[in-house]
């Protein structure tokens, strides 16, 4: 009988192990990921004192953030790769370190060239999303990873963190710093805390995830696990990821100012407002990975695209009214003002904070549909999709500085939202109709033949 039940309690402790392991690599992955989503953002909140320091333009400030989410981009498919076949414990440890370096030396630029190629450097922290996705997928079982990757990315709302203490940090710390300027104060003490924080958390990362890690792509060759990007699936959830995370990404950096700008706020009011987009835009993810899991990928993206299409419409609107011309019987003046529009501060936080709850959950759904498509290559497909929709956050800030110089309407921001997504919504419902038409041929140009075609039988059967 003892023989019998010692390897049920042995292998009653090696689930027992798996499941604290698996815990304790979700809950650092977490942490991790949300510091250096902060320190890949930080330009956001920084860039407004940076400007006035340096007496940049919009266009010149918005490079800089563009720079940093470049970096944060190009490496996500090697970034992927990488943890699949030496495990996301060393690969994240080893980002950590890297990127407090140059968090370090943003602290200590002096002019403009230097902040572009510091910016650039620090970049390299947005590559930390690929590395937890596949981490993090190699731990779970299949039916909780929709859950799992939600509950990870939720460590978008690193994006708020500098938004949230920015502001204050900046005027209590004085410009001179502390111990004779080795503590660096104003906007610069953010970076120079940051490249601390990062040391700190490579090291509880190191110490208290397990040494033993998974490695699916472990003895396979790269060809091998480049093979699933040959497939149509991988660029359309990649232009999904482009709405729903690039474009979140581009805002979480651009709304701060455009609060500035437009609505006159103060750089901390700006800061807490803009967080009420980030906080939807990221803890909504393991809401949007619980529905994924649940209902399927599919119908909660038509949800997101729904209301992503909804809220970006009316958000592009510029305010102002149109002149209709009118006999002078009607109007002395000879023409009437009609469709009075005007996006103020709260209606327009408002309609923002539902566009955070689209791409909240529309990121989740959007990393469900991996493992159930590519479930031994969430590295490779994952670092793939997340490289591409980052690259968006790359390319939007300039566009929707450009865009605004253009037209001398900054709702064109919106705009450029608007057809995005209405692109990636169109491709979408045309793949499903493609699904369901190759499924039942014989409905593929009859849409009224299947109740015509069912009362036939009825009557052919009476």
């Amino acid at each position: 009988m003892n023989e019998i039940a010692a390897p049920a309690v042995a292998g009653a402790g090696a689930k027992a192990r798996e499941a604290c392991g698996r815990t304790s690599v979700l809950a650092i992955s977490t942490l991790g990921f949300t510091l250096m989503f902060a320190v890949w953002l930080m330009f956001g909140v920084l860039g407004i004192p940076i400007r006035k320091e340096f007496g940049l333009s919009s266009v010149q400030l918005s490079w800089i953030t563009a720079v940093a989410i470049l970096n944060g981009s190009i490496w996500r498919l090697f970034a992927g790769i990488l943890t699949d076949r030496y495990g996301g414990r060393k690969v994240f440890t080893a980002m950590l370190l890297f990127t407090a370096l140059p968090a370090f030396l943003v602290s200590r630029a002096t002019s403009y060239e230097q902040l572009l190629v510091y910016a650039f450097l620090v970049g390299i922290a947005g590559n930390s999303f690929s590395v937890g996705i596949a981490w993090d997928s190699a731990w779970y079982p299949k039916d909780r990873q929709g859950f799992a990757l939600g509950v990870f990315g939720a460590g978008n709302v690193g994006a708020s963190v500098t938004k949230l203490i920015g502001p204050e940090l900046i005027l209590l710390v004085p410009v001179a710093g502390y111990l004779g300027g080795f503590v660096p104060g104003g906007w610069r003490f953010i970076p120079f805390m940051y490249a601390v924080l990062l040391l700190l958390m490579a090291a509880a990362m190191w110490l208290f995830t397990p040494r033993h890690d998974h490695r699916p792509a472990q003895g396979r060759s790269l060809r091998q696990m480049l093979q699933p990007l040959k497939r149509i699936e991988v660029w359309r959830f990649s232009l999904y990821y482009v709405v729903v995370f690039g474009a979140y990404v581009a805002l979480a950096a651009w709304i701060p100012r455009y609060y500035v700008d437009v609505y006159g706020l103060k750089l901390a009011e700006a800061g807490l407002l803009t967080a009420l987009f980030i906080f939807p835009a990221s803890l909504l993810r393991p809401v949007g990975g619980y529905f994924s899991d649940r209902f399927g990928a599919r119908k909660v993206m038509y949800a997101s695209f729904g209301l992503l299409l909804l809220a970006t419409l009316v958000l592009s609107m510029p305010s102002g009214h149109i002149v209709v011309n009118v006999a002078k019987d009607v109007d002395p003046r000879g023409f009437r003002d009609i469709l009075h529009f005007d996006m103020t501060l709260w209606p327009f936080t408002i309609v923002l904070f539902l566009v955070g709850v689209a791409m909240g959950i529309g990121k989740a759904a959007v990393y469900k549909y991996i493992p159930d498509y590519f479930p031994d290559d969430v590295g490779a497909v994952g670092g793939l999709v997340g490289m591409l929709g980052a690259l968006g956050g790359f390319f939007l800030p300039p566009l929707f500085a450009y865009a605004e110089n253009l037209t001398g309407m900054p709702q064109s921001t919106f705009f450029i939202l608007f057809l995005l997504s209405l692109a990636s919504a169109v491709w979408m419902h045309l793949t499903v109709m493609g699904v369901l038409q190759k499924a039942s041929p014989e409905l593929r140009d009859d849409f009224e033949r299947r109740t015509a075609t069912a009362e036939t039988k009825r009557e052919a059967t009476t």
